[in-house]
């Protein structure tokens, strides 16, 4: 069931972050993101789930010296190498936290950002409420998640792609429906939602799609948890090798103000 045509060894979490941030996809998404968070000089903005501190660099560039960017992260090797990367940066301050429990005073915050975070935590909404607590009256949070439930990948037997979905849905992510959920949690934890824009990445190229969803990985995944036999994935695998290949996943960037 393997082939060189897929990334079969999980890469490193931070090499992983790291490649998703350099590439075409998170490059755009992420510049929408920064777009919509409308950051300036002096603001205080929080990054929850900074990873290893992959997008500190940039909103400290935006907030100025006059700012203050704080990234908690949960992860304390996370925590460790996203202070080694803004080490020199004294408007930098990174902080290991649960992100339902933030170790940040109320209303000290201008913006906020979550970036595919929410789609992995015990409790979304408690989450939100937490973020509405520590954001000034009038601050932002923008967030992105996917919504796996979405993920479509072309087959010319239906059923193995709507098995693949449901394996990722049901039994990959803890929180696969959370991008099409956004708005209405947000709304229920108290803030208003301005603006919600979809975005719709299409992959046509194995290898870069491979990178990101880690196919051949997954499928061995689904047939562990019974949703593929061992023919039934070699038939979808053949297939996405020989191609052609199409796959894509509804994105959400939500825009909520306290």
């Amino acid at each position: 069931m393997t082939s060189t045509a897929f990334e079969t060894s999980k890469p490193d979490a931070v090499a992983y972050l790291d490649r998703l941030a350099t590439s075409d996809l998170g490059r755009s998404y992420k510049r929408r993101m920064l777009d919509e968070l409308d950051l300036h000089a002096g603001h205080t903005a929080l990054d929850l789930g900074c990873g290893p501190g992959t997008d500190l660099e940039t909103l400290a560039g935006a907030v100025t010296p006059a700012g203050a960017v704080i990234g908690i992260d949960h992860d304390q090797d996370m925590v460790e190498a996203a202070r080694a990367r803004a080490t020199g940066r004294a408007v930098v301050d990174v902080r290991h936290g649960d992100i339902h429990d933030l170790p940040v005073p109320d209303r000290t915050v201008d913006r906020a950002r979550t970036d595919r975070v929410l789609q992995h935590v015990a409790d979304p909404r408690a989450a939100l409420s937490e973020i509405h607590r520590v954001l000034r009256p009038g601050g932002r949070l923008v967030m992105g998640e996917p919504d796996w439930e979405t993920l479509t990948v072309d087959h010319p037997d239906g059923d193995l792609t709507r098995a693949y979905t449901r394996h990722v849905a049901e039994r990959v992510v803890r929180n696969a429906g959370i991008g099409r959920q956004l708005a209405r949690l947000a709304a229920e934890s108290g803030f208003s939602v301005p603006e919600v824009i979809a975005v719709t990445p299409v992959f046509r190229n194995l290898h870069v799609a491979d990178r990101i969803l880690g196919l051949e990985r997954t499928t061995r995944r689904a047939v562990a948890a019974g949703y593929f036999t061992d023919e039934t994935a070699e038939a979808w695998l053949t297939h996405l090798r020989q191609g052609p290949f199409l796959a894509a996943v509804t994105f959400y960037i939500v825009v909520a103000e306290a």
